[in-house]
C-alpha cells in the first residue's frame, strides 16, 4: 500500500472493526476479538490529537466484549458506533480553500489487514 501524505492538523480516522482492524467475527467463530497483521501497531501510533471513530455492525449485546478487547489492548478511541448497516459506508466531505483535500478512502480485501504507512506533510 502507498503511503497516506496527511496533514500535520489532527485527523479523524472512521474505521471499520471486523474484517479492517480485527479477523472478520472472530468473536463469534473463535470467541474472542484477534488483531490483524500490524494493526494494533497502526492504531497505537495514532497521535493524541487525532480522534478515533470505529464503526460495526456489531449489536449492542456486544458492546461488553468489543470494548474489554480495546481497553485489554490499550487502543485509544473516542467512540464506537455499533448497529451500523451492513451496505457501503458513504464519506462526503468538502476540501479546504487552501486545496488540502479533507476526505480519503481507503478499501481492501477482508481481514487482509488494511494498514497504511503515514506520512506528515509540513506543507499541506
Amino acid at each position: 500500500m502507498k503511503d497516506l501524505i496527511l496533514s500535520t492538523l489532527g485527523h479523524t480516522w472512521i474505521l471499520d472493526l471486523d474484517g479492517t482492524i480485527v479477523k472478520h467475527n472472530g468473536y463469534k467463530i473463535d470467541g474472542v476479538d484477534t488483531f490483524l497483521p500490524g494493526s494494533k501497531e497502526f492504531l497505537s501510533s495514532l497521535p493524541d490529537k487525532d480522534m478515533v471513530i470505529f464503526l460495526t455492525s456489531r449489536k449492542e449485546e456486544y458492546r461488553e466484549i468489543t470494548e474489554n478487547f480495546l481497553k485489554e489492548n490499550n487502543i485509544r478511541y473516542d467512540h464506537i458506533i455499533y448497529g451500523a448497516p451492513y451496505g457501503e459506508r458513504i464519506l462526503i466531505n468538502d476540501d479546504k480553500p487552501s486545496g488540502l483535500k479533507m476526505s480519503v478512502a481507503i478499501t481492501g480485501e477482508r481481514d487482509a489487514g488494511i494498514i497504511p504507512s503515514i506520512v506528515e506533510n509540513n506543507n499541506l
